[in-house]
């Protein structure tokens, strides 16, 4: 599906981040690895390689614009190009909003959503050369429904929506398409922190009556990222367990 295709993934070390990049490399692409450790990477880059595809590790903090620039940058100069750009970095300080300090405010967005924009922006202008692209923004079920203790972080999330729509509309022309997937509770290392009570909760707000796992996340992202999604843009694709439907 991606035979041959440059793959950038943010925040892959771990998580969704691995099985994005991991996925996209079982269908055929080079995955430059991309987070704040390159040797955090290594793992990740091993998944790549097992599919005897190109793996590059990279360091960069989303949040600094030269940080971008410097990894794209390097990018290019091993490969030439970039076809796929996945914006999956992102942290949360999570917090009730009363007493939410500015600074976790201020980090959250400037990863989630800063980050985002400084990612797209850096492969746009190679992207509209080539006439070729495929973004896909990581986005939260908590963008759309709110959740209470993250307004931060709920708040980057329902930018990054309106920046995926706003940027898929001024790039259509330029054969780019731009697209979010908005995973629900997933079984990461953040969900397994919190107490046993805690996820069954969580797992009985899920119509389907469990957390997600990173493959099926990076199973949407695939498709966002193949040529069976050439006519899909600025739309959101929610994986949930039916936790929401739009």
């Amino acid at each position: 599906m991606l035979e041959g295709k440059k793959a950038v993934v943010t925040g892959a070390a771990q998580g969704i981040g691995q099985a994005v990049a991991e996925c996209l490399a079982e269908a055929g692409a080079d995955v430059a690895v991309v987070d704040l450790d390159a040797e955090q990477c290594r793992d990740t880059v091993q998944l790549v390689t097992r599919h005897r595809r190109q793996g590059l590790a990279v360091s960069a903090n989303v949040g600094q614009w030269d940080a971008v620039t410097g990894m794209v940058d390097r990018v290019f100069k091993e490969w030439g190009r970039v076809d796929v750009l996945v914006n999956n970095a992102g942290i949360t300080r999570d917090g009730l909003i009363m007493r939410m300090k500015e600074d976790d405010w201020n980090a959250v967005l400037q990863v989630n959503l800063t980050g985002t924009f400084y990612c797209m922006k850096a492969v746009l202008g190679p992207m509209a050369r080539q006439r070729y692209g495929r973004i896909i923004n990581m986005a939260s079920v908590v963008g759309t429904t709110g959740n209470a203790g993250q307004a931060n972080y709920a708040a980057s999330k329902a930018a990054v929506i309106g920046l995926t729509k706003s940027v898929a509309r001024e790039y259509a022309s330029r054969k780019i398409t731009v697209n979010a997937v908005a995973p629900g509770f997933v079984d990461t290392a953040m969900t397994r922190a919190l107490s046993q009570d805690a996820r069954d909760a969580l797992a009985r707000q899920i119509p389907l009556g469990r957390f997600g796992q990173p493959a099926d996340v990076a199973g949407a992202v695939r498709f966002l990222a193949s040529d069976a999604a050439g006519y899909i843009t600025g739309q959101v694709l929610h994986v949930n367990g039916g936790m929401y439907m739009a």
